[in-house]
This record gives structure tokens, sequence and C-alpha cells, in this order.
């Protein structure tokens, strides 16, 4: 997957907010996005509206969410988990509310996305994370998969499956793993395979910090932007 990524700080010595580092990285994340959308779309699978390409974003983000808790789950507290989350959440939902005005017209793109957020979280709270190789296992791709076949035409739903999870995936989540380190979240990892545990936090959009919490899942709050 050939694409540009910024992940270089213009001054390697000042302090560099948690607001900088989500917003940097949710612009990467929606390049990365855009560009497997387009792999997608030149394996000449079904996608006959703008409005299904939207769909395939918003699925690709929710995955890439999830899988940054993942990825810092051993490194970070649940705190400031939890607030980098919540914060990546509110970013992306930006950018989905921009493009899918751009498609549907004026409205509330939002709060459909963090219910989506809502319900893909919960399906991909039990399955399995490779904490050796930092990336998703089996059941984690095929949930995804399956998410995206989903929104496809019915002509590919059978066949999508096999290249997201085997073709697809490795390949883009390899260039997000490099983002993600490249901001400073994540170093290089060795360790035995592992299961998120059910810590997971409330995702709101106030400004304040969030409290911990103990939840199956997480929960995600329109701010009602349009």
């Amino acid at each position: 997957m050939r694409i540009r990524i910024k992940t270089k700080w213009s001054n390697k010595e000042r302090e560099v907010s948690v607001e900088e580092t989500v917003s940097i990285l949710a612009f990467n994340c929606w390049k990365i996005g855009m560009q497997t959308l387009l792999e997608i779309e030149n394996e000449n699978f079904q996608i006959d509206t703008h409005g299904q390409r939207i769909e395939i974003m918003e699925e690709i983000v929710a995955f890439l969410i999830h899988a940054l808790d993942r990825m810092v789950h051993d490194t970070i507290d649940d705190e400031d988990r939890g607030v980098l989350i919540q914060l990546y959440a509110q970013k992306m939902a930006d950018h989905v509310q921009d493009n899918a005005r751009d498609v549907h017209g004026a409205g509330d793109y939002r709060t459909p996305f963090y219910e989506k957020l809502n319900q893909r979280f919960v399906g991909y709270a039990d399955t399995k994370w490779d904490d050796e190789r930092d990336e998703a296992g089996f059941s984690m791709g095929r949930e995804f998969g399956n998410n995206i076949a989903a929104v496809l035409g019915q002509r590919d739903q059978k066949w999508v499956l096999d290249y997201i999870q085997q073709v697809l995936l490795p390949e883009f989540f390899t260039l997000y793993r490099k983002t993600v380190k490249s901001v400073g979240l994540i170093e290089d990892k060795m360790g035995e395979g592992a299961t998120l545990d059910g810590r997971h936090h409330m995702i709101t959009d106030k400004e304040e910090k969030l409290k911990k919490v103990d939840m199956p899942k997480y929960e995600i709050a329109s701010d009602k932007k349009t």
C-alpha cells in the first residue's frame, strides 16, 4: 500500500499534547482508510453508491479506533487510555461528519457514527488480539471482514471476506501500526497472546477528563454538532 503519512513533528524537543497527537493520528487514519477503500474498489467489489463508501470508511475507522485501545492497553493506564480513545473517536467523528455532509447534505452524522461505534466495540470486545505481533487475531479480523462484507452488494459478500482478512487487513494495519508508533503512542512489544479484559471507558463529547468506569463496552454520546 503506497501512501504518504505525516509522522514527524517539526520540533521534537517541544512538548506535544494528547490533542495534537490525536489530531495527527486521526488525519493519517482517515488517509489510510481512504486508501483501503480504494484498494477494495480496485478489486472490483460491488460498491454502487457514495453512501456505501462512507459506510465502509466508518467500518475501517471503528476497527482502527478499537485497535488503538488494544495496542495501548498494557502501556497506558485506564483513565488516560479512556481520555485518549474519547478524543480519537471525537476527531474521527469530525471526519465522518464532513465527508457524509458532502455526500448527503446538511445533517447530524456524528450521532449515527457514535451509535455504530458502540455496536462495533461490543462485537470486537470478545475477539482475540495477538499481543506478540501487536495485531488483530483471527476472530477480530473475521469480525472486521464481516462488517465490511455487510456493506457491499450481495454479489461480493461471499468472496470479499477472505480478501479483507488475508490480504487487505495485514497490509493496511502494518501502516497503521507504524503511524501509531511514529506519534509516540506505542513501542515495539513482545509478549504472549492476549485478549482484552473488558476494562473500557465511557466516551462523551464533554471537555472534562473522564472518570474511570468498569463497563463491558464503550458508550459514545453525540455532541449534536452539524
